[in-house]
């Protein structure tokens, strides 16, 4: 599986390449600016890309704008995008086009090897990985939305279903069967108006577009 990597701090770059190498992947091309990203990209696009966020030359959102045209040009392009801190409004807009995978992980999260791998795994598999932290505050800052609908355990349902989880780990975490969370999850896509769909991506790409937009920020 071909992988670029985009990301400026060097260490980071170099370690990135050693943990993908180790873990099997091929890593096609490691840069550290937007143009040079969209450039490898250009000459043989990946299964999947890892990028910074911020990146030069002003190191706010260089990063995510180079993801978001790539994934223009090459529509479903796998994209997992790695950020020092929680940004809401960016997480929203990389899922914005409900194509599904993406992901949006904070960078501490690349020191947990398993966490990282399967992550990238499930994007690269057309599939959604957010950082719990991130899904918490996407819901947090809604608190007057539709969500509001929704009971205590359907939250929890809801959350997990955003990190990417599908019924059988989301029963596991909540120690419920997996009839339960299938019962849940039809009661909140009732309550959000959104119809039920096949495939975890789907569901996930659906509820967290629907949050953005109805974002009141």
């Amino acid at each position: 599986m071909r992988v670029v990597i985009a990301e400026d701090n060097v260490l980071l770059q170099e370690g990135l390449k050693l943990l993908l190498s180790t873990a099997g992947f091929e890593v096609s091309a490691a840069v550290g600016t937007p143009e040079d990203f969209l450039a490898a990209v250009d000459c043989r696009p990946p299964d999947v890309a890892v990028v910074d966020v911020r990146m030069p030359p002003s190191f706010r959102d260089e990063g995510l704008r180079a993801a978001l045209t790539a994934r223009r040009r090459y529509p479903g392009l796998p994209v997992l995008v790695l950020s020092q801190y929680v940004e809401r409004v960016y997480a929203a807009e990389l899922l914005a086009d409900g194509q599904g995978a993406v992901g949006y992980l904070l960078k501490d999260r690349v020191s947990r090897v398993e966490n990282f791998l399967d992550a990238l795994g499930r994007v690269a598999g057309g599939g959604t990985a957010m950082d719990p932290q991130v899904v918490a505050q996407l819901v947090a800052a809604r608190q007057a939305s539709p969500l509001a609908r929704l009971s205590p355990r359907e939250l929890e349902v809801l959350s997990l279903m955003a990190e990417g989880h599908a019924n059988p780990g989301i029963a596991e975490r909540l120690v419920i069967t997996e009839r339960a969370v299938s019962k849940h999850i039809g009661n909140i896509f009732n309550k959000l108006d959104l119809p039920p769909t096949d495939g975890g991506h789907r569901r996930v790409i659906a509820i967290l577009t629907y949050l953005n937009n109805t974002d009141r920020d």
